[in-house]
């Protein structure tokens, strides 16, 4: 998605950037299938009724994407702190931030809906990258110790809402849903125009603030073999408490598991946490997976993980760039099923060219997966080149 890239002279770290590609890739499986997947009750890959184990773990690997990127642009906050005055970081920080809600609510839900109107503004990733950046630039003056307190309280501790009774104000209920809860949260602008939001801001703020804490293990000057050592444990230390929580099914997500009808079932049923909000599981499966594999990609590049790094040089590029040919590809295939242009929108439909009729196999969205990532790579290899070789101040922002 994003990363607080700073000026171009930088030493890019290439575990970091593996991590970042790999990520990337996998993200695109989701939202192929938000697209090209069938539509309808059916199409629910968390939905214990309905799902099957391919369609449930096909959702289930994308739901590492969202805090992994978070979770990196604070450690890539950090790495630009490296080379700013805080006063420096901070107005970049808050800058970026909002540069990337913008980029949200114009581009991103332009590729969302390909509505010119702009009835629905979408929130999604962007908008919470965004809005944790624009605090942690708020916060970056404080000692590191205190942003990690900080940080740590979020993470463990915004679960606790779920015991909380919403209150009765509408803009109370609203400011909550917003920051603290939100999944699908409907606000109304006008009788034409609302804003949907996916992603409540306060919960990945936790996440982007102990990125930047673990920043701070990738200064120069720090023991590249402790610096692993640290990330290992710890990631092995924050999974095992998302199976020990989940085990005891009390806190930390708000759907418990349950014995299914068969093994397979409770396996998912297991596996099946809450990611809008990120409850505390969510994030500890998520993150924990991260710090391992970071762990494990401080090596000398091979063919792979330099495939992966020509991603992973360019997110943000990557990212709105990939929006924009699935939607391309959608309606390319809109039109090859033999829709016609009164069908291109569905009443109470957000997304124009996803009639409820249309939709493919699954097999179908791995195979334009294929397609996707292939075309992307030359550009993403183009742009990877241009901003090692260029130093507009603006590439910062990219």
């Amino acid at each position: 998605m994003t990363n607080t890239d700073s000026p171009p002279l930088k030493q890019r770290i290439n575990s970091i950037d593996t991590l970042r590609g790999m990520i990337m890739l996998i993200m695109a499986i989701d939202h192929i299938r938000d697209f090209i997947y069938y539509s309808g009750p059916l199409a629910d890959p968390t939905n214990m009724a309905t799902t099957t184990p391919i369609l449930f773990f096909t959702r289930w690997i994308t739901h590492f994407c969202a805090p992994t990127f978070v979770f990196l642009s604070g450690v890539s906050a950090y790495l630009a702190g490296t080379r700013r005055t805080k006063s420096e970081l901070s107005g970049f920080l808050v800058k970026r931030g909002i540069w990337l809600i913008v980029v949200e609510l114009v581009l991103i839900t332009f590729a969302l809906t390909l509505n010119p109107f702009y009835n629905v503004l979408v929130l999604q990733v962007l908008w919470a990258i965004g809005f944790s950046m624009i605090i942690l630039g708020l916060l970056v003056r404080l000692p590191l110790k205190w942003i990690a307190v900080i940080g740590v309280l979020i993470f463990f501790g915004h679960d606790i809402l779920d015991y909380v009774q919403a209150p009765k104000s509408i803009i109370e209920a609203d400011f909550l849903k917003l920051f603290l809860t939100a999944f699908g949260g409907l606000f109304t602008i006008n009788s034409n125009h609302f804003i949907f939001d996916l992603y409540a801001v306060i919960p990945w703020t936790g996440v982007m603030l102990l990125g930047y804490c673990f920043g701070s293990l990738y200064r120069p000057e720090y023991d590249p073999q402790k610096r692993r050592k640290i990330l290992l444990y710890t990631g092995l230390a924050t999974l095992t408490v998302f199976v020990v929580l989940r085990l005891i099914n009390k806190y930390g997500d708000p759907a418990p598991w349950e014995v299914q009808r068969n093994t397979v079932h409770t396996i998912i049923s297991f596996f099946n946490v809450s990611k809008y909000p990120p409850s505390l599981l969510y994030s500890c499966m998520t993150v924990g997976t991260a710090l391992v594999i970071l762990s494990l990609t401080e090596k000398p590049l091979n063919k792979f993980t330099s495939f992966l790094i020509v991603y992973g040089n360019v997110p943000f590029f990557y990212y709105v760039l990939h929006f924009y040919l699935i939607r391309l590809i959608n309606i390319i295939l809109f039109f090859a099923m033999g829709y016609n242009s009164s069908q291109i929108v569905t009443p109470n439909q957000t997304f124009l060219f996803k009639p409820l009729s249309f939709g493919f196999p699954l097999w179908v969205v791995y195979l334009v997966w294929l397609v996707v990532i292939g075309i992307l790579y030359f550009p993403c290899k183009w742009f990877s080149n241009y901003k090692r070789t260029h130093h507009q101040w603006w590439l910062s922002y990219l």
